[in-house]
């Protein structure tokens, strides 16, 4: 729920503190996708704090990422080098107490969870890239595409069951990504010249 939850923070931080404008194709868009994810909350039958809280975290990083003054590369470096130490500690407590996948697993599976670690750094690097050259706004909306893929994922390739009443949400977020989108396409075709 969180990740469905996070680019509507997106969009509120991008209007409210950076005052990014939306256009009318973009609110409608935004109205959509929220009904959607009441929907989706209302279901759940109980306030998702732990979604709002990983909402608002992940939000305020890319308003922090939008605003800082510092290349996307450097940026993530740096917050590697100060995040590393911590996790790496985590890490060792975890193995001395039996626990954690590394050092408890086979060659193969402690490979992939190292190079998990590596795969998961380049969609950062390219998030931190993007919220520098695009409204917030935007940046927010587009993270419903995760999401979307994920539960495409889940539903098509392993089965998962998909209540008719989620089919309803994700129809509202899905044609409020379509307008969305489909505005950012026409803004650009207007911005090419000829």
């Amino acid at each position: 729920l969180a990740y469905f939850i996070n680019p509507l923070v997106s969009v509120a931080l991008g209007t409210l503190v950076l005052g990014e404008r939306l256009r009318r194709p973009q609110t409608i868009a935004i109205a959509l996708a929220t009904a959607g994810v009441v929907i989706v909350t209302w279901a759940a039958g109980t306030v998702p704090w732990m979604a709002l809280i990983m909402a608002m975290s992940f939000a305020l990083y890319g308003l922090v990422r939008k605003t800082a003054a510092v290349e996307a590369l450097a940026g993530s470096t740096v917050e590697t080098i100060i995040l590393a130490p911590a996790a790496a500690i985590y890490l060792g407590v975890l193995a001395a107490r039996g626990g954690g996948g590394l050092g408890h697993a086979a060659p193969v599976t402690e490979a992939l969870l190292v190079g998990a670690g590596v795969i998961t750094a380049v969609p950062l690097v390219f998030f931190t890239v993007a919220a520098r050259r695009l409204p917030l706004s935007t940046v927010g909306f587009l993270q419903y595409l995760a999401p979307t893929g994920q539960f495409l994922i889940a539903v098509l390739a392993f089965g998962e069951p998909f209540a008719a009443g989620k089919l309803f949400a994700f129809a509202l977020i899905w044609a409020g990504l379509a307008i969305f989108s489909a505005d950012a396409w026409a803004q650009v075709r207007r911005a090419r010249p000829g």
